[in-house]
């Protein structure tokens, strides 16, 4: 999946700082709300993948790596792809995500909103 085919989807769960409006997550939940996206905020919001209520598209991760690749194992959720922002990722997460065959792409929501 490309950033084209994420902003295609319609259920969003923004994995970090959701509440603190200088946080990009915070923003990319904003905007995607504004574009009548289904969303879901985990990490500051709900405390869990796990609580999110509906099925899931995309996984946003807008969070330190350390923090997500511990939501990410705890997760039992399934979803169609993961976006990884800038600034979110590291070794061990692409790492998880390539043995356990989990799609993932590195881009950022922000530009999928402004693009498509």
């Amino acid at each position: 999946m490309n950033l084209k085919e994420a902003m295609q989807m319609k259920n969003f769960v923004v994995v970090g700082d959701t509440i603190n409006e200088k946080k990009y997550a915070y923003k990319i939940k904003n905007q995607l709300l504004a574009k009548e996206y289904n969303v879901a905020a985990v990490g500051k919001e709900l405390k869990s993948i796990n609580e999110v209520d509906f099925d899931i598209d995309i996984l946003d991760l807008c969070i330190n790596p350390v923090a997500g690749l511990k939501l990410l194992k705890e997760n039992k959720k399934t979803f169609k792809n993961i976006v990884i922002q800038p600034g979110a990722e590291s070794e061990e997460i692409i790492k998880y995500l390539r043995e356990n065959k989990l799609p993932y792409i590195e881009s950022c929501l922000l530009v999928g909103l402004r693009l498509y």
